[in-house]
């Protein structure tokens, strides 16, 4: 059982990762491991959300808590690969509403967009690799 649950952590990590990366590459144009590490841990932990809340509460809530989720892993792994290990992986200074150059406002709103892309893709793959409830979401309220 134990097993079951960390492949399929993994199999999401990998999904989630591999997403992440592929928008990167056609945002920026290039792309690093550490964003694959951090768009996978993002996709587990954002697809955990309605694991932890009911069903009913409104995909847009969701995906304003998947964005504040986002962004604290933001800061802390900009902390680490950008500040600590010096790579520069990406520097937000030059935005309006930044932190440390690691995360910035506009891009908390951005989040909160593919946050909600996270987290119906999460459940759909969920639902027809592992079996699990079928997606059904409630869009504004509850």
């Amino acid at each position: 059982m134990r097993m079951n649950a960390a492949l399929k952590m993994l199999i999401l990590m990998v999904i989630g990762g591999t997403i992440y990366w592929g928008v990167e590459m056609l945002w920026r144009g290039y792309s690093h491991i550490s964003m694959f590490i951090l768009g996978g841990i993002c996709f587990v932990i954002v697809g955990l959300i309605n694991e932890f809340f009911p069903w009913d509460m409104s995909l847009i809530k969701q995906s304003v808590i998947g964005a504040c989720l986002i962004t604290a892993a933001e800061f802390v792994t900009g902390l680490i690969v950008n500040v600590w290990l010096g790579l520069n992986v990406w520097d937000y200074s030059n935005l309006p509403f930044n932190v440390m150059g690691q995360i910035c406002l506009l891009f908390f709103f951005a989040w909160i967009v593919l946050a909600g892309v996270a987290i119906v893709l999460d459940d759909i793959v969920r639902w027809r690799l592992f079996g699990e409830e079928k997606p059904h979401y409630s869009f504004w309220s509850k």
